[in-house]
């Protein structure tokens, strides 16, 4: 099941999340994001929010929620169904993916 909007809220510096679209060199494994800065919220929508994440050295981007994954930003963005709180229910996601 995906990450839900509460489970991100409660996301810190150093949280690794995994995701269930996209899968390391190996074909397997899902790829994962530590959460790179704090959770940035709206006053006026607070379903709004953006979290920096990492991959490796250079891969930046932002998990969005709300109009924020609309905006223009040079960086990647990925939405909150795109990812997992746990390694299991990633590969489970994209074996299912794979199969349909």
């Amino acid at each position: 099941m995906p990450i839900t909007l509460e489970q991100a809220k409660q996301l810190t510096y150093g949280d690794i999340i995994y995701s269930n679209r996209f899968t390391n060199a190996d074909g397997n494994s899902p790829i994962r994001w530590r959460v790179n800065g704090q959770v940035k919220t709206w006053k006026r929508d607070p379903n709004r929010i953006q979290i920096p994440v990492k991959h490796g050295l250079y891969d930046h981007a932002y998990l969005c929620h709300g109009d924020v994954a609309d905006s223009l930003w040079k960086s990647i963005t990925l939405d909150l169904k795109d990812c997992e709180l746990t390694e299991d229910d990633a590969i489970k996601a994209i074996k299912e993916n794979i199969t349909c």
